[in-house]
């Protein structure tokens, strides 16, 4: 099976994130997307995320009714930080019948040479990126063989637009799904 792998700290998942994979299962060659709950992204602050446990819980909830986005808690149990090199490796190791490709914005491929053994992503798995407004999205010809520029709609919703708007107190819930929106007011996440 070909597998995406979409990380990230989804502090929250939203509509957006939800939007992005269903197109990519459904337009492109991949069969299943899972969504990877990290710890906690070497380049962010540790303070910005609320626990795992609650980001898990609702990646769980957004998904629950989309057949091929699978939420995985795979990199919970990894090192801490956790690197996208370790992380893809140790998923082909556990899952060797399985091809992954690593899903990532144009923001992040813009600064991928800032990753760790960035060059031993590319050259090990096949990467797609998809746009992000204010982010073009340039790949090499050398490596126009691993890495896919996707044609995926652009959707502008960031994490952080949602966190904020609830510290505001602002009823963002159309940017979420149901089941999420209703957990963080109950939980009093973001205040």
């Amino acid at each position: 099976m070909n597998i995406g792998i979409f990380s990230g700290s989804f502090n929250p998942i939203h509509m957006g994130h939800v939007i992005l994979a269903n197109y990519i299962v459904e337009f492109t060659e991949i069969d299943e997307i899972w969504f990877l709950v990290s710890p906690r992204n070497p380049l962010k602050s540790e303070d910005e995320l609320s626990g795992e446990q609650s980001r898990l819980e609702m990646t769980k909830l957004a998904l629950k009714k989309y057949a091929k986005l699978k939420v995985s808690d795979f990199e919970l149990s990894m090192p801490k930080p956790s690197y996208t090199i370790d992380t893809l490796r140790a998923l082909r190791e556990k899952y060797p019948e399985d091809s992954f490709s690593l899903i990532i914005g144009a923001d992040n491929w813009n600064v991928f040479e800032s990753w760790r053994e960035y060059d031993k992503i590319w050259e090990e798995f096949a990467l797609k990126v998809y746009p992000r407004s204010g982010s073009r999205i340039t790949i090499p010809d050398k490596l126009k063989y691993r890495v896919e520029a996707l044609d995926s709609p652009i959707i502008e919703i960031s994490s952080t637009f949602i966190r904020e708007s609830i510290a505001e107190g602002k009823n963002i819930s159309a940017f979420l799904p149901e089941s999420i929106y209703e957990y963080i007011i109950e939980k009093g996440l973001y205040k």
